[in-house]
């Protein structure tokens, strides 16, 4: 069995603080992307699954907890604010806001890393089905792909986070309204499309669904034999 490599997104303003951080990751075998501040890290957590997020509060434009509010729903990669302010009630409000862990500065390198690994260990028994096959299909998440009949298709963002949530509740019909709220987006059209897209990379043939069915009147569901 491969052995497994967590990707770590690291999140300060301070390039010191971020190369450090990296130079602890990186001794402990982890893979380390860094990001300066909260609009820069939005842009990676797009096009990169992360197995956790080491997030600073105080940066310029949106704060950390700023972050979190904005991506927590839809993120469900853990969150360990590493900042300088340390007070209880900050750490109340950290953790209350969404993150799932808090260490404040100045920092011991061997804490922060036994709590990277206490969260990564807890996330690793709990994970999701990522990687499923079914006839002549795979679905795989984690490499954002579709293997139909040795034909390759690359899902985005917006299709793995639906193809996720329907693979880990075989079965389960989604609304419209359920799916839109996953993805933040409220034109019904506009998910009727998406589902239509996916459709032609899952299903042998897209005009007749033997997969992801339509249920009139209720939504979408994804069959997996």
């Amino acid at each position: 069995m491969d052995k497994f490599i967590a990707h770590i997104l690291v999140v300060d303003d301070d390039d010191g603080i971020r190369s450090l951080i990296k130079k602890y990751l990186n001794e402990n075998n982890f893979l380390v992307t860094s990001a300066d501040n909260a609009e820069n890290a939005s842009e990676k957590i797009r096009i990169i699954k992360f197995d956790l997020i080491i997030l600073d509060i105080m940066m310029p434009g949106k704060n950390g907890l700023d972050f979190i509010k904005e991506h927590k729903k839809k993120l469900d990669t853990p969150i360990i604010l590493l900042t300088a302010k340390g007070e209880a009630s900050e750490r109340v409000e950290g953790l209350e806001t969404g993150a799932d862990d808090y260490l404040p500065k100045p920092f011991e390198p061997k804490e922060l890393i036994l709590r990277i690994k206490n969260i990564l260990d807890k996330t690793l028994k709990t994970e999701q089905v990522r990687i499923i096959e079914f006839a002549n299909i795979k679905i795989d998440l984690n490499k954002l792909l579709i293997l139909k009949n040795d034909n390759e298709f690359k899902i985005n963002n917006t299709e793995k986070i639906i193809l996720e949530k329907m693979i880990n509740n075989p079965g389960k019909t989604f609304s419209r309204e359920d799916i839109g709220q996953l993805i933040e987006l409220d034109k019904e059209r506009s998910i009727d499309v998406i589902i239509t897209r996916l459709r032609k990379k899952i299903e042998i043939d897209p005009k007749n669904p033997k997969f992801l069915q339509t249920i009139r009147g209720a939504g979408y569901v994804l069959w997996i034999e």
